[in-house]
């Protein structure tokens, strides 16, 4: 069965440890031979070039074989601007795949530049351009979205998304027309894959067609992604593979049943997310168990 793994939110460049995390994550990739990488954004932490070309040189073995879509997030807009080095400069592109159809959302915009702007953009031209994509779609294949913003309101990670949610600032904010976008794309696509949130998190649309959508989290500082395997429409379960092999037997046990439970979440209901009681930081030793997202109705015009 062919094979994808998704990773994101490498921030190259931020300390030494998230380089030696990146290369421990491109062995496992190459180790684990899967067909196929997504990188959803947020490759550098400073937009730098030599940030980028760290990810050229670590990334080299799946970049010449080509087995690698990526997409920018908002960091990478940031410092030198190096979104359009890590894609076509598109606002929507497609790529494909034996068995995949992969449509690409540049979720970024200008004002990442900025301090404290993190929060992405989507409007009505770019939803219309993903409806002419989908039309282009094979029907024997697996129809994946990627974009780097999340697309539906989910709990803050930290004390700067608790300020900015608290007051309203756009900075921690899904995407404005994020739920418009599922609405959309609900019984024409199967996944949408996104990254921007460090902890990962997974939620299903049922119906005749279901729809799941995957944060990956941060690759680097999980050490670890989720590896899919699919045969035309059919998406198996996902399962976790550690970036280092000794971690493997933790990770096959703690994350067994949390995939389960995230697999029978049966969205929607709730309109508004969880807002956290005050300003902690997130809890890095829940991010394995991977909580479940916010239930929300994908009718409701909020």
């Amino acid at each position: 069965m062919p094979t994808f793994a998704h990773v994101s939110d490498l921030h190259l460049g931020q300390t030494s440890a998230h380089q030696q995390a990146a290369a421990r994550v491109v062995e496992a990739l190459v180790d684990a031979r899967v067909d196929h990488v997504m990188l959803t954004g947020d490759v550098t932490h400073s937009g730098r070039i030599d940030e980028y070309e760290l990810y050229l040189a670590l990334f080299d073995p799946l970049i010449r074989a080509q087995k690698i879509t990526v997409i920018p997030g908002n960091h990478d807009r940031s410092g030198e601007d190096v979104a359009e080095l890590l894609s076509d400069g598109l606002r929507v592109s497609v790529d494909t795949r034996e068995g995949l159809f992969m449509v690409c959302i540049d979720s970024t915009a200008p004002h990442n530049r900025k301090t404290f702007r993190s929060h992405g953009t989507l409007g009505q031209e770019t939803l219309e351009s993903v409806d002419r994509a989908l039309d282009l779609a094979p029907s024997d294949s697996l129809i994946t979205l990627l974009l780097h913003h999340h697309v539906v309101p989910l709990p803050v990670e930290g004390l700067g998304e608790w300020f900015a949610e608290r007051f309203g600032w756009p900075h921690a904010a899904e995407l404005p027309l994020g739920r418009e976008l599922l609405r959309r794309v609900k019984g024409r696509c199967d996944v949408v894959l996104h990254g921007h949130r460090h902890v990962p998190r997974h939620f299903r649309f049922a119906g005749e067609r279901p729809l799941q959508v995957f944060n990956a989290g941060s690759t680097t500082e999980l050490g670890a992604f989720r590896v899919f395997s699919h045969q035309g429409r059919s998406l198996q379960s996902p399962h976790w593979h550690a970036a280092q092999a000794h971690l493997q037997q933790a990770v096959d046990g703690e994350l067994s049943d949390a995939l389960e439970r995230r697999a029978s979440d049966q969205t929607p209901l709730e309109t508004k997310s969880p807002r956290a009681p005050g300003p902690t930081a997130p809890d890095r030793s829940t991010a394995w168990s991977s909580p479940e997202a916010p239930r929300f109705d994908l009718e409701s015009k909020r």
